[in-house]
């Protein structure tokens, strides 16, 4: 396939039912494509221990046609707020790699339909949720997928 090819199909991966986006990347990224996901966990605890986390992640993608190749990077940030409301930044991380994989997730317990309990799923994240879709579009348009620490 052809770059155009594959630089559609990366982009199809959007959707409105998507908790992430994929664009054409800016200027300073230094990238031909980027996926992002920015997503602010429910908050948790209370009073001055009260804590909310935002993340954002990003894979940055450059196509390489000669080698058929997206090599691609991941970033990730976390910043972790607390008080009430969460505002003080009490952590930050940052994170960038061929790979990088976070899950974070919350649910409650609940009764069911037929009484019984139940767990329910209030929030979830995990990176293989966007890297999986854009990697599977890739290798189906036969070009490879490189993760590399610098592009």
């Amino acid at each position: 396939m052809s770059v155009a090819e594959v630089r559609a199909a990366l982009l199809a991966v959007n959707g409105p039912d998507k908790p992430y986006r994929v664009r054409n990347a800016l200027p300073a990224e230094h990238a031909d494509l980027v996926a992002e996901w920015h997503v602010v966990e429910p908050a948790f605890g209370s009073g001055r221990s009260r804590e909310q986390v935002e993340r954002t992640f990003k894979i940055r993608m450059r196509l390489g046609p000669s080698q058929h190749e997206v090599r691609v990077r991941d970033e990730q940030l976390v910043v972790t707020r607390a008080g009430r409301p969460p505002g003080r930044i009490v952590a930050r991380e940052h994170g960038r790699g061929p790979r990088i994989i976070s899950v974070s997730w919350r649910w409650h317990y609940e009764k069911g339909p037929d009484g019984r309990r139940q767990r329910v799923e209030d929030f979830r994240f995990d990176t293989r949720d966007l890297r999986g879709p854009l990697q599977n579009a890739v290798v189906a348009a036969g070009w490879t997928w490189r993760g590399v620490s610098k592009l």
